[in-house]
């Protein structure tokens, strides 16, 4: 006997049987423990919403306010829109500001992550590599003005440096203090502390990797830098890539070390040495001159612009699929 569709039973009307819109409401509103998690979202998440808000977004915006006026932080407010910005890229201090930047950014990350993972290589087959890591850690410790202090003591004229260059026949040394170096020794002095920093991080999630997966590809007979580059990288690389913002953020907002190297109580450092977070500092806060908050404002905003593109670009390109072990 042939059912026809008239005779065929609908299960929807059989007993016991649950409607389909029921079930598919079922599925969406998703079982107790995640109801549970979507009542308590927002009694948790709210007050963290807040003070990021109050913290970060007002200021944030009240920046891009002011950075469309003509200000002096006391007088009235004059209109100028985005003739602030264009005032800003014409002037050629800004643009060595912001080569500086993007060197800072670029170079010292490149040399920084290429030595931090070097080290990494060398200390996960080392013995003793936790007080290894002490030791490569403790200069991010250091106050930046130990470093200025530090660096006008060994590279001054009669320093120590220079004393060791004329024993080995050296009788023009380079003048490191000077505008021309100034620039190549800051970077130097910010890859050698933040190198420590970063490797600690990497090391920490390097000792999550299994130690199996190591035996066996040491069975197959893979060598250091094999095991390195198909187990170590791999396993580290999400990692690695929160390392890569972290830096790719603080290295804009380098401030110290420039002001001490090439500064003094009485001057700003040369304009050649200067970044962009030097540069708001000088226009905010001049010597001789009237404030320029407008063009300040303008200079940090367009800073907080590139470092969002430059991340959610770097994270696009270093998305990978999570590891399972």
């Amino acid at each position: 006997m042939t059912l026809t569709n008239q005779d065929t039973p609908r299960t929807d009307h059989v007993r016991g049987a649950v409607p389909r819109s029921s079930r598919t409401a079922r599925h969406r509103d998703g079982g107790p423990h995640q109801r549970q998690q979507r009542r308590t979202f927002w009694p948790f998440t709210a007050p963290a919403l807040l003070v990021y808000g109050v913290l970060f977004l007002a200021p944030v915006g009240y920046a891009i306010w002011t950075s469309l006026y003509k200000w002096d932080g006391m007088g009235p407010m004059e209109w100028r829109g985005l003739d602030n910005y264009r005032l800003l890229f014409q002037d050629p201090f800004f643009r060595t500001s912001l080569a500086n930047t993007l060197v800072l950014m670029f170079v010292g990350g490149i040399v920084t992550f290429a030595i931090s993972l070097a080290l990494t290589l060398v200390l996960r087959e080392m013995q003793g590599r936790l007080f290894a890591r002490s030791v490569l850690f403790f200069p991010c410790l250091v106050n930046g003005m130990v470093f200025g202090i530090a660096a006008g003591f060994l590279f001054s004229p009669d320093g120590p440096v220079n004393q060791v260059l004329a024993l080995v026949g050296v009788d023009t040394p380079p003048k490191w203090l000077s505008t021309d170096n100034l620039m190549p020794l800051i970077l130097g002095t910010l890859i050698w502390t933040a190198t420590g920093y970063y490797t600690s991080i990497i090391m920490a999630a390097v000792d999550q990797i299994p130690q199996y997966l190591y035996e066996a590809a040491e069975l197959d007979g893979a060598g250091p830098f094999q095991r390195f580059r198909h187990i170590t990288l791999p396993g580290a690389w999400d990692v690695i890539s929160v390392c890569a913002v972290l830096w790719t953020v603080s290295s804009v907002k380098i401030f110290e070390l420039i002001l001490l190297f090439g500064g003094s109580s009485s001057a700003y450092p040369p304009a050649e040495s200067w970044n962009t977070a030097v540069y708001v500092y000088t226009e905010a806060f001049p010597q001789a001159t009237t404030p320029r908050l407008g063009i300040a404002t303008a200079a940090a905003i367009t800073s907080l612009l590139m470092v969002t593109v430059v991340t959610l670009v770097m994270r696009r390109l270093m998305r990978r699929e999570p590891l399972e072990y």
